[in-house]
Formats: structure tokens, C-alpha cells, sequence
């Protein structure tokens, strides 16, 4: 019987693979594709600390406070990032300029400033920032805008070398790696669980459900009902440009996400929908890339010069509120949820090592009590 079983080959499987494996646990990692396939591999490598603005706008401040106790798990995760590159040995693009978010209207920034004081309740730095403030710090935005944000821990990560840098250092501490191996059905036994997969069956005394945007079915094999939906999104990368954007930037006047790589290619996202037809099969949309670059060039108008190369979609896991689920459900005990919804790039690894912890028996250094599947925001 296997210790640990991990179900999910992307971000926080891998990394909860290595955390495990590096305490010495026999774990075993499943994934029903290729690593980093999916959502892992295919966002645009945000790293995020502020409440999104988006959701703030339109569910209203008391969603933001309910939001809010993540704000430290999103801090914590940060640090992380910073770490992991010297302990993994690999470079993760990791680059932490600062996140910015931009206003255009006085109704806005009245917004930016309310959503800030939130943020600073609960440990986050942000400053706010006028009209000057905003030209002196990111002269290539936009003179029309009003002002801003400024929080300077955010940045990005390459999401193409992460999860294969955990994956192969899980490996190389005794961590299996199964590839294309799908699990159909889970028996709870009374010691631990059977996994029915295309492989045969799998038994282990523990599993973490790190499945991502499957993360509800795999779930409900183990009935358990969790309150998450997939979501089609789209990223779109351009040409290398001179050097432009100098941070994250955000829009609070509607969905954006716009950054730099180090090669110079702009990256431009926010979460706008892309296409699933009734197969499954996701393609990009051509409306939602339209007003995602008109968004874009509106806020940051040298974006207009750089030239499209690529616009493609992935499939993310979502809540409504948005918050972790994180640990073991009632009734299931040793079926382990490593979940945070729209966020899971930027806390893919904290999750996987807080829920390592809650395995191990190990204090963390976060409580995360409020986020076990089925808690409440309080």
C-alpha cells in the first residue's frame, strides 16, 4: 500500500509530490496526461497578493473581507517562490517588481483606495498612488489615467519550468511519477482507499486531490461535493518588445493582466473567457482577444506596436468566493483537498506544503483552519 497518493500532474501536485517525498513519505504522484499540461502550464505567471480587483468590484466589500484571511497564505506563498529556486537548483523566472493597478475614473481610484484599506487590515503593503505618483513610478502607462496601487511583492514566474522543476526533485527524493494513468473511482477501505484506474487498481493509505480544474470529479468519486466549476480562459503572448512593462499591471476598470518576459514578449490575460464546445475541446475567442488587447493598449498604448504571436486557452478551477480548500473534509478522513481556486499558480506550492504539513502532523506556519473543505468565511 502506498502512503501518500497525489492525484494531479501540475503545480501543487508536484510541488505537494516534493514536500512529501522530501520527509521521507512513499508518494505516489498520478496524473491521467503529461505534467503541465493544463492550467499549470498554460497561465500566464502571475504572482498575485491583492484582491482581484474584478470580483471586489462586483461582489462588493463585504466578498473582499471574506476574501481577505487568504491574503497571507498569498504572502507566505510568495516567499516561497523567492526560496524555491535555490533549494530546486533551477531557475523559475521568479521576479517580484511589484503589482500595479491603474485607474482611469475618480469612481475607480474611490474603489482602488477601499479595497486597499482592506488589504492593509490584513499585512499587505500597498500604496496609493495620484496621477504623479503613477507617472513617476510607470511612465509607459497611460496619461489618462488617474492613479493607482502599488504593491511591491507581486510579480511572475515561468509557468513552463515549475511544475517539471518539483516533479524531477520529488523524483529524485523517491517520489513516483505515473503519467497517463487515470483514476476512475475511489473506494474508502478500512484503512485507507482503493483507486480504480486504467492502469488497475491503486491502493493508499492517503490521497491528495491537487486535480486542479478536475478537482470536483475526482472529489466526488470519494463523495465529497465541492463547490467548484471549471472555467475557459485565454492568455495571449506577443513578439519580444524593448523593455516596456516594468510590472504586473492590472485595470480597475476592467479585466487585465499585462506583463514582461525577461526575453521582452508581453504577455496579456485577466481571466476572459475562452471557448468549450460540447465535447470539452477549448479554443481561444477571437472576441474576448479583441477586447483584451483593446484594454491593454488603452492602459499601456506602446503595446499597440508589438505584434500577436499566440493566443491560446486553458481550463481553470473557480469558486465564488474564491477562497482555499485546503485539508480533509468531515467524513474522509486521509482524502486531503491542495485547492486554491483562480489562484493556483500563485499558491500552487504554499498549498502543497501547507497540506503536506496537515499529513506529516506538522504545525504550519499559517492557520488554515477557516479553509478546510466546508468551512465558512467568516
Amino acid at each position: 500500500m502506498i502512503d501518500v497518493v497525489v492525484v494531479g500532474g501540475g503545480l501543487a501536485g508536484a510541488a505537494s509530490a516534493y514536500f512529501l517525498a522530501e520527509e521521507g513519505v512513499g508518494v505516489t504522484l498520478l496524473e491521467r496526461g503529461d505534467l503541465n499540461t493544463k492550467a499549470s502550464g498554460s497561465n500566464a505567471g502571475s504572482i498575485h497578493a491583492q484582491i482581484p480587483h474584478a470580483p471586489f468590484v462586483e461582489n462588493g466589500e463585504d466578498w473582499a473581507r471574506g476574501f481577505a484571511p487568504t491574503i497571507p497564505i498569498m504572502m507566505e506563498g510568495i516567499a516561497l517562490w523567492r526560496a524555491m529556486e535555490a533549494e530546486l537548483g533551477v531557475d523559475l523566472g521568479v521576479a517580484t517588481p511589484g503589482g500595479l493597478l491603474v485607474a482611469e475614473t475618480p469612481a475607480q481610484m474611490r474603489a482602488v483606495v477601499r479595497k486597499a484599506e482592506i488589504e492593509r487590515a490584513h499585512g499587505l503593503p500597498v500604496e496609493i498612488l495620484s496621477r504623479e505618483d503613477l507617472r513617476r513610478l510607470a511612465p509607459y502607462v497611460s496619461p489618462a489615467m488617474e492613479g493607482g496601487a502599488f504593491c511591491p511583492i507581486e510579480g511572475k514566474a515561468n509557468p513552463l519550468a515549475a511544475t517539471p522543476a518539483f516533479a524531477a526533485a520529488a523524483e529524485r527524493l523517491g517520489a513516483r511519477i505515473r503519467r497517463f494513468v487515470e483514476v476512475r473511482a475511489i473506494t474508502a477501505e478500512r484503512v485507507g482507499f482503493t483507486l480504480e484506474t486504467n492502469a488497475g487498481p491503486i491502493r493508499a493509505r492517503r490521497i491528495v486531490n491537487a486535480a486542479g480544474a478536475e478537482a470536483a470529479a475526482l472529489a466526488a468519486m470519494a463523495g465529497v461535493a465541492l463547490p467548484l466549476e471549471a472555467h475557459p480562459i485565454q492568455v495571449t503572448v506577443t513578439e519580444p518588445v524593448a523593455p516596456l512593462v516594468k510590472h504586473l499591471l492590472y485595470f480597475a476598470g476592467e479585466k487585465l493582466t499585462l506583463k514582461q518576459t525577461p526575453l521582452g514578449a508581453l504577455l496579456v490575460g485577466g481571466g476572459w473567457p475562452a471557448r468549450r464546445d460540447a465535447t470539452g475541446r477549448l479554443s481561444a475567442s477571437p472576441e474576448s482577444l479583441a477586447a483584451n488587447l483593446a484594454l491593454a493598449t488603452r492602459v499601456v498604448p506602446g503595446v499597440a506596436d508589438a505584434r500577436v504571436v499566440r493566443t491560446w486557452p486553458a481550463l481553470v478551477n473557480g469558486t465564488a468566493d474564491w477562497r482555499p480548500i485546503l485539508g480533509e473534509p468531515p467524513g474522509v478522513p486521509g482524502f486531503y483537498m491542495a485547492i486554491f481556486p483562480w489562484m493556483g499558480f500563485t499558491a500552487g506550492p504554499v498549498a502543497a506544503r501547507l497540506v503536506a504539513d496537515m499529513i506529516l502532523g506538522r504545525e504550519s506556519a499559517i492557520d488554515v483552519a477557516a479553509f478546510a473543505p466546508g468551512a465558512k468565511a467568516a
